[in-house]
């Protein structure tokens, strides 16, 4: 699929710190990106299970505080906190491991709206091999979704598998690892240890060997 690589990577602002959950030592990846929409839109594109099913991944569940959903072959988990048109908290469950999602939305510029999205885990071997990439990277391609979706609502979703696999997909993909690399070498890990994480994020989410 055609689209500006670059546009969309550099919409992208991306943040890595350190920080505590439920007592433990965590990371927080953050991204944050400006959509030209309206912040009604915004929100119903990210709270609307039939909106998420047509940019993100088919839902299913109670999507309302105490409510628990499922995306169809990844996370589930407990919605903590809903502010309408504000934000929504919840834990992201999968492969036996919990984390924890919190967006906020705000106005910005006139006509657009902006997303702030960070995902907190506990520091893990994980974490060690895949850096702050492992979840950037596919929430930054969630957000391209996003963006492709509120430009044109009524498109069909791009097959996930195809745009992995074609040019585009796969330099938009290096880009953001590269991009989660450099995150995190300005939160203080090693550049060398950075790298070398990115690279094998790069090598999981496209498929080719580092």
């Amino acid at each position: 699929m055609e689209f500006d690589i670059n546009l969309h990577l550099n919409a992208i602002r991306r943040s890595v710190s350190l920080t505590e959950q439920e007592g433990e030592p965590a990371y927080a990846v953050t991204l944050h990106r400006a959509f030209a929409a309206e912040l009604d839109n915004l929100w119903d594109a990210t709270t609307n299970g039939e909106r998420i099913s047509r940019w993100f991944l088919p839902i299913s569940g109670r999507l309302e505080v105490g409510g628990r959903f499922q995306l169809e072959g990844n996370a589930g988990g407990l919605i903590t906190d809903c502010k309408c048109n504000s934000s929504f908290a919840s834990t992201w469950e999968f492969g036996g491991d919990v984390s924890w999602v919190e967006v906020d939305l705000s106005e910005g510029d006139a006509g657009e709206v902006s997303l702030t999205l960070a995902h907190i885990s506990r520091v893990s071997k994980h974490w060690d091999e895949f850096g702050p990439g492992a979840t950037g990277v596919g929430w930054e391609m969630g957000l391209l979704g996003l963006a492709f979706h509120l430009d044109e609502p009524e498109a069909p979703k791009p097959d996930e598998a195809a745009f992995a696999s074609s040019p585009n997909g796969k330099a938009f993909i290096a880009g953001s690892s590269d991009g989660w690399g450099r995150a995190a070498v300005a939160a203080g890990t090693d550049p060398e240890a950075a790298l070398a994480a990115a690279a094998r994020t790069r090598a999981f989410y496209s498929g080719e060997p580092t």
